[in-house]
């Protein structure tokens, strides 16, 4: 049993992630609700905080995979997406706009 609790996701994708830890749980002796807290203690707190969020969390182990491998894609894309939006934005500081002279039409 002391093998399964030094699983940690880390970095990993939860694919990965899921694959390790049910091959580690088979031989673990952890059955049903204890299994579902060794899986919720090992997995990134992001995932596992959306995870507690989300409506009536699931008491099943292999429900608990699907919907956090799902969670993780998601969470993955969308920090994807945010670094691509932002590297697309190119706006001055609002301290520099607001710096910025008038137009005053060419009159000086």
């Amino acid at each position: 049993m002391a093998k399964l609790k030094r699983i940690e996701q880390g970095k990993k994708m939860m694919e990965e992630f899921v694959q390790k830890f049910k091959r580690v749980a088979r031989r673990s002796g952890y059955e049903r609700r204890p299994l579902v807290e060794e899986f919720k203690q090992d997995m990134n707190g992001v995932i596992r905080q959306k995870m507690m969020e989300s409506e009536c969390p699931s008491q099943n182990i292999e429900q608990w995979y699907e919907k956090a491998t799902n969670l993780d894609r998601y969470w993955r894309e969308s920090r994807r997406e945010e670094k691509r939006l932002r590297g697309k934005r190119k706006i001055r500081p609002l301290a520099s706009r607001l710096n910025r002279p008038a137009n005053t039409g060419g009159i000086q």
